[in-house]
C-alpha cells in the first residue's frame, strides 16, 4: 500500500481531516470526503499560525493544502505548523518545486502546466479533477476514475454550450447571487469570484439552504440569480427553491438538467448526466466560456 494511502487510512480512523485550501475547492473536497468517507472536514484559518503563532492539536489528522504556485507564505507556514503538530500533510500544487511542497510530507501534482492568466481558470479545473482522483482512490470508488478519464472530452463539449441567454441580464446587474448545493456549491463560489474578479460585478455565493436564512430577503422582481443545479439528491431542494424564486419574479438562470417545468427561469444547457461530481466541473467550464 502506498504510504499516502496508509497514512490517510489512519486519519480516517480519527474521523477528522482538516484542510487549508481555497474556499471553492475546499467546498468540493469537504463535500466528497464527508459524503463518501464519513470523515468530518474543517477549514484551518492560517492566521492561527501566521498571526497568533499558536499550534493546533492535529496529531494523526490529515491536512490538505491546495495552491497553484505553492508560494503563499500563510499556507506554507500553516502547513509547517500542521506537520510539526503531528498531522499527515499533503500538498496539491501546480509547481512541485515550491515552498509548500517542501513543507508537506506528500506532494500531489495538479499538472495544469504554466499558469498564464491571473484568473486561474485552468488550474481551478485541474485542481478539482486532482481532488476527485484522490477521493476516488481513497474511497475505493470504481466509477469515479472512469468519469475523470472522460472529463477532458466533456470539458471540450461543455465549452461549446451556449449560455448567451444569461449574458444580457448578468451584464446589466450591479449585484447578483450564485447558488449551488452539494457538488455545485464549489462551482457557485468560483462563479461568484470570477464575476467580481473578471467582470467587475458584485456577486455572492450561497448554498441553497443557507440562502433561505436571510439572504432570500434580497430577492425582488428581476433580481439576477445564477443557480448551478447538482445532479444528485441535492437537486430536489434546489428545484423547490427555484420555484419560490420564480414566484418572487427573480431573473433566474438555472444551469443543469431540467427536472421540473417552471414558468420564468431560463434553463442554461448542460451536458447529459455522467457523474454528479464531474458534471459539476463541466458546469464551471461552461460558465467560463459564457
Amino acid at each position: 500500500m502506498p504510504a499516502w494511502r496508509r497514512d490517510m487510512g489512519m486519519a480516517e480512523e480519527l474521523r477528522e481531516a482538516p484542510g487549508a485550501v481555497r474556499r471553492q475547492q475546499q467546498a468540493l473536497a469537504a463535500h466528497q470526503i464527508e459524503l463518501q468517507l464519513g470523515i468530518p472536514v474543517a477549514a484551518v484559518a492560517p492566521n492561527i499560525a501566521t498571526v497568533y503563532r499558536r499550534p493546533l492539536r492535529l496529531d494523526g489528522q490529515l491536512f490538505l493544502a491546495v495552491s497553484q504556485s505553492g508560494r503563499s507564505d500563510d499556507l506554507v507556514e500553516t502547513a509547517a505548523m500542521a506537520r510539526d503538530a503531528g498531522a499527515v500533510t499533503a500538498a496539491f500544487v501546480n509547481t512541485s518545486e515550491s515552498p509548500l511542497a517542501a513543507a508537506c510530507e506528500f506532494v500531489l501534482p495538479i499538472g495544469a502546466g504554466p499558469e498564464l492568466s491571473i484568473a486561474a481558470t485552468k488550474s481551478f479545473v485541474a485542481t478539482l479533477a486532482a481532488l476527485l482522483r484522490l477521493l476516488a482512490a481513497w474511497s475505493g470508488d470504481e466509477r469515479l476514475p472512469d468519469a475523470i478519464d472522460r472529463l477532458p472530452e466533456r470539458l471540450i463539449s461543455a465549452t461549446d454550450l451556449d449560455w448567451g441567454a444569461a449574458l444580457g441580464p448578468l451584464a446589466d446587474a450591479d449585484s447578483l447571487i450564485a447558488i449551488g448545493r452539494g457538488p455545485t456549491l464549489a462551482i457557485a463560489r468560483e462563479a461568484a469570484l470570477k464575476l467580481k474578479e473578471i467582470a467587475n460585478r458584485h456577486a455572492e455565493a450561497f448554498s441553497g439552504a443557507e440562502f433561505l436564512h436571510g439572504p432570500v430577503a434580497l430577492v425582488e422582481p428581476h433580481y439576477p440569480i445564477l443557480m448551478f443545479m447538482p445532479g444528485d439528491a441535492a437537486a430536489d431542494g434546489l428545484w423547490r427553491l427555484a420555484a419560490d424564486l420564480a414566484d418572487k419574479g427573480a431573473a433566474l438562470f438555472i444551469a443543469g438538467q431540467e427536472r421540473h417545468k417552471l414558468t420564468g427561469p431560463a434553463l442554461l444547457p448542460a451536458l447529459a448526466p455522467d457523474n454528479p461530481e464531474t458534471d459539476a466541473v463541466c458546469l464551471i467550464q461552461s460558465f467560463y466560456a459564457m
